[in-house]
Formats: C-alpha cells, sequence, structure tokens
C-alpha cells in the first residue's frame, strides 16, 4: 500500500499524458529548461556596475618653501623695492 511499483508509475504518467497532451507537456518541460537556464545565467552575471575608481589624490608637496604671507610688512617692502 505505502510502496510506489512501476504500474503506480505508468497509471501517473497516463493520467499526466490525458490531462496534458503529449505536446503541451513537452513545451512545458521545455518552458522550464529555459527557466532554469535563465536563472542560472542570471546568477552568474553581476547586476551592479563595479564602483567607480576613487578620485587620485593630490600630489604631496613635500619639502617646498611656503609662499610668502601677504602682511602689510611686505606689501611696503614691496612697494619700496619696485620704486
Amino acid at each position: 500500500m505505502g510502496g510506489m511499483s512501476i504500474t503506480h508509475w505508468i497509471v501517473v504518467a497516463v493520467v499526466v499524458m490525458i490531462f496534458f497532451g503529449k505536446g503541451r507537456f513537452s513545451d512545458m518541460m521545455g518552458d522550464v529548461a529555459k527557466g532554469i537556464k535563465s536563472f542560472k545565467k542570471g546568477m552568474t552575471e553581476d547586476d551592479t556596475p563595479p564602483p567607480a575608481a576613487p578620485p587620485a589624490p593630490a600630489p604631496r608637496l613635500e619639502n617646498q618653501p611656503l609662499p610668502p604671507e601677504n602682511t602689510t610688512q611686505n606689501v611696503a617692502h614691496d612697494i619700496k623695492n619696485n620704486q
């Protein structure tokens, strides 16, 4: 009673063929196979684009003299030297 014999599977197959027909059953199995292939392809593809590379940092200016500060003393000195 609890076992699945070969005759049980034959009866199930015949009932399925009666309900769905030979052509429709094979079409459904083809659609299932296409769905599985699309799912696998979708899983292998990366949907998100790679993140953009961060901008390069500005070069460091080490061991370079600082520009002179624009103070009133420097301005007066520059005016005096230019005359």
